[in-house]
C-alpha cells in the first residue's frame, strides 16, 4: 500500500519505502511503474525478466498511452481503456489526466460516463470501490474495513437512483463515484489512496436491469421509507466509526432522498451534495463573471430556473444568497427568481404543491398583472411577462428553450445569459449555436456538457462549461487541509467568488464564463484556499498559520519516485 515519501538526510532524495516484490509489486496499482522501473529497482525488487529490456521514463509511457487511445474507435472504448489503465498504473493514469484534462475529462466523466453507467454490467472487469447492499445491514463498518485504511479520505457515495439524466442504474451507478474521485485526484491533487468510491446498492426499480442476465447488482426492488432511512443511518454511523476524519460527498440521489440525507447528516459529519450545492456554486460563479462583464450585479437580474429537482432548488437558494451578499433583502432576492417544474411556474396557491417546493413559490402579487395564456403558467409566459435576463436549464429536457423564448428574451435583455446545464450533451435545453444565432450574437452561454466554439458574424464565441469539477475538488482539498467540521453554504459562496475571480476579462469578453478545463488545478487551488479561510472565519475549523502554504503542500503531483526495499 502507499506510504508517504521519505527524504534521505544525506542525499536529499525523496523516495518511497516499498515492501512488495515481483508480481505483487506489478499488480499494486499505486506502486506499479511498469517499464519505468530502473535497472537497480528491477534487481532490488525481483523484477528482472518480468519487464521488457528498455527503461521508459513516464514521458515515453505517456506517448505510448496516447497512441493506444487513438486506436480506440469510440468515446466508450476510450473510457474502458482509461479505466483499465487506472487499474494497472494509477500514477501514469493521473499524470495523463493532469497533462490532458481538456481531452480526458469528457472521457472519464460527462458525457461518456452516462454510457458507461448504462452498460456497467456488460463492461464490468474489476471491482473498484465498495458496494454495500441490504445483505450487509448490521455489519457495514466491517465491510468498510475490508478496504485498506486511509487518513483524511474523500468518500463519494451514490445510491444510484438518479444517475445524470438517465435515471436508476442500479449497481451501474458506481461509474459516477469512480469518475468523480478521479477528478479529485487530477483536479485537486488528493492522493488516490485517499479516494473511496461507494455504491449503496439498495436495489433497483429499473426493469431492464432486473431482467438482464448479466446484471451484477442486488436483484431486488429498491429499499424505501423507514428501511431506506435505517440503511442510510447505519452507513453514516459506519463511516464515522471507520473514517472519522472523512469528507463525504452525496452524489446522484433522487430528489426524494437527496435533501433529506443532506439535511439530516450535514451537521453529523463534513458532507455535501454536489448536485445541490456544487452545481449552485458553479451557476453563481458564472453569473458573477457575466454580470461583472456587462456592468451589472446578480441582484439586478430577473432569473428563470427550469427544473425544480435537487439542482434547481440548490441553484435558487445559492443565487438568492449571492443577491443578499450584494445587499438585497432575502425576500426581495427570492422574488427575482422564478422556478418551474414539469407543471409550470411554482407560485403561491398552485394546487397540490408538494411541501418541498413551497419555499420556491413566487408570491401571487408578483404575477397578478401578468398576461397569461395557459394555466399552470408555462415557461413561455414566464419569459414574456417576467422580462427574464437569465435562463437556467436543469430540466433534462432537450430543446426546452425554444427559438420563440430566446428571441423574446433578447428583446429586453441586451446580453441574455443562457445556461443549458442538463447532462449529458443530448439533454441540453438549447445548443449554444442556436442561442447565439437567435440573439444575433448577444447571448452569453454556458453549458453543462462540453460544446465547441461557435462562429457567428465573424466572431468566435467560446462556450464555457459549467462543470462541477471547478468546485468539488477544491472544496474537498480545502475542507481536508484545515479539518473543517462542517461544509457550509458560505463556504460554497466563497468557492463561487474564487472561481469567478479565476476567469480573466479576456475569457469573459469572448463569452466564456468559466476557466478552460485544462486549468482545473489552479482553479481548484484558488477554491481550496477560499474555502479553508471561510471555514476558519466561520469557526468550524481551527485557526491555522500559513494556510495557503499548507494547501499547496497537500496537492499531490503524479510522478514516479525512487523505491527502496523495506
Amino acid at each position: 500500500m502507499y506510504a508517504k515519501p521519505i527524504v534521505d538526510p544525506e542525499t536529499g532524495e525523496r523516495y518511497l519505502p516499498v515492501a512488495a516484490r515481483g508480481a505483487e509489486l506489478l499488480k499494486t496499482t499505486l506502486l506499479n511503474k511498469g517499464t519505468a522501473f530502473t535497472r537497480k529497482e528491477r534487481e532490488a525488487f525481483g523484477l528482472v525478466g518480468m519487464l521488457p529490456d528498455t527503461v521508459s521514463p513516464i514521458e515515453e509511457q505517456l506517448t505510448r498511452v496516447k497512441n493506444q487511445i487513438q486506436f480506440k474507435a469510440t468515446a466508450m472504448d476510450r473510457n474502458i481503456y482509461l479505466n483499465g489503465l487506472m487499474d494497472r498504473n494509477e500514477i501514469l493514469f493521473y499524470r495523463l489526466l493532469v497533462e490532458n484534462l481538456a481531452e480526458m475529462v469528457p472521457l472519464i466523466y460527462t458525457p461518456t460516463v452516462a454510457t458507461a453507467c448504462r452498460h456497467w454490467s456488460k463492461i464490468y472487469r474489476r471491482s473498484r470501490g465498495i458496494y454495500i447492499t441490504p445483505r450487509d445491514r448490521g455489519k457495514m463498518a466491517e465491510v468498510l474495513r475490508c478496504r485498506p485504511q486511509a487518513s483524511r479520505p474523500v468518500i463519494v457515495v451514490t445510491d444510484n437512483e438518479r444517475i445524470l439524466g438517465i435515471g436508476d442504474q442500479g449497481a451501474g451507478g458506481m461509474g459516477i463515484p469512480i469518475g468523480k474521485l478521479a477528478l479529485y485526484g487530477a483536479g485537486a491533487g488528493i492522493h488516490p489512496s485517499r479516494l473511496i468510491p461507494i455504491s449503496l446498492d439498495v436495489g433497483t426499480n429499473n426493469p431492464e436491469l432486473l431482467a438482464d442476465p448479466v446484471y451484477v447488482g442486488y436483484r431486488k426492488p429498491r429499499l424505501v421509507g423507514d428501511e431506506y432511512r435505517e440503511f442510510i443511518a447505519e452507513f453514516v454511523s459506519a463511516v464515522q466509526e471507520v473514517y472519522p476524519d472523512a469528507l463525504l460527498q452525496w452524489e446522484d440521489f433522487s430528489n426524494r432522498t437527496s435533501f433529506e440525507n443532506l439535511s439530516t447528516y450535514r451537521d453529523t459529519l463534513p458532507s455535501f451534495n454536489d448536485d445541490i450545492q456544487g452545481t449552485a456554486a458553479m451557476v453563481v460563479a458564472g453569473l458573477m463573471a457575466a454580470t461583472r462583464h456587462i456592468g451589472s450585479k446578480i441582484s439586478d437580474q430577473r432569473i428563470v430556473i427550469v427544473g425544480a429537482g435537487s439542482a434547481g432548488i440548490g441553484i435558487r437558494d445559492q443565487v438568492a444568497t449571492a443577491m443578499v451578499d450584494e445587499g438585497s433583502a432575502r425576500r426581495e432576492a427570492e422574488a427575482r427568481i422564478m422556478t418551474l417544474d414539469s407543471r409550470g411556474l411554482i407560485v403561491e396557491g398552485r394546487p397540490n404543491l408538494p411541501p418541498g417546493k413551497q419555499k420556491l413559490a413566487l408570491p401571487l402579487e408578483a404575477v397578478r398583472d401578468w398576461q397569461i395564456e395557459d394555466h399552470p403558467i408555462d415557461l413561455r409566459d414566464v419569459v414574456r411577462n417576467a422580462r427574464a435576463s437569465v435562463l437556467i436549464g436543469v430540466s433534462g429536457v432537450p430543446g426546452m428553450f425554444t427559438e420563440e423564448m430566446v428571441r423574446r428574451m433578447a428583446l429586453h435583455a441586451e446580453f441574455p445569459i443562457i445556461m443549458p446545464l442538463s447532462n449529458p450533451t443530448s439533454h441540453a435545453e438549447v445548443t449554444p449555436s442556436s442561442a447565439i444565432e437567435w440573439t444575433h450574437g448577444r447571448a452569453i452561454v454556458a453549458t453543462g456538457s462540453p460544446f465547441p466554439d461557435v462562429e457567428y458574424d465573424g466572431r468566435t464565441h467560446r462556450i464555457g462549461q459549467a462543470n462541477n469539477v471547478f468546485v468539488f475538488p477544491g472544496m474537498g482539498l480545502g475542507v481536508l487541509a484545515v479539518g473543517a467540521r462542517q461544509v457550509t453554504d458560505r463556504m460554497f459562496l466563497a468557492a463561487a467568488k474564487a472561481l469567478a475571480d479565476a476567469v480573466g476579462p479576456d475569457l469573459v469578453a469572448a463569452g466564456q464564463l468559466y476557466p478552460s478545463i485544462a486549468d482545473v488545478r489552479p482553479a481548484s487551488l484558488a477554491v481550496a484556499k477560499a474555502v479553508a479561510k471561510q471555514a476558519m472565519a466561520d469557526g468550524i475549523a481551527d485557526p491555522m498559520p500559513d494556510v495557503d502554504e499548507r494547501i499547496e503542500e497537500e496537492m499531490w503531483f503524479p510522478e514516479y519516485l525512487p523505491y527502496r526495499p523495506v
